[in-house]
């Protein structure tokens, strides 16, 4: 389910923003969606980077989580 956003955008970004969207043949409101859709598939890969980052960081420091990524593997590698 979708909801409405009311969102006030400065004159001048609101001109750009109009002249790009106009430019790729659709409306402002349709421009918006995209752009926030790409800004939160963003957000979430950031995420989903820093949660990676954070389980490396401890493997590296911990005895058994070290064991446990060795004993797991990594894909791609696995014996013939």
């Amino acid at each position: 389910m979708t909801a409405a956003v009311s969102i006030r955008l400065d004159p001048g970004v609101r001109e750009t923003l109009e002249v790009d969207a106009q430019a790729q043949g659709i409306g402002l409101a349709t421009y918006l969606r995209r752009l926030a859709a790409e800004a939160a598939r963003e957000v979430r890969r950031a995420k989903i980077r820093a949660d990676s980052a954070a389980v490396a960081r401890h493997a590296a420091i911990d005895p058994d989580a070290r064991a446990f990524m060795e004993d797991w593997g990594t894909p791609g590698t696995e014996a013939p």
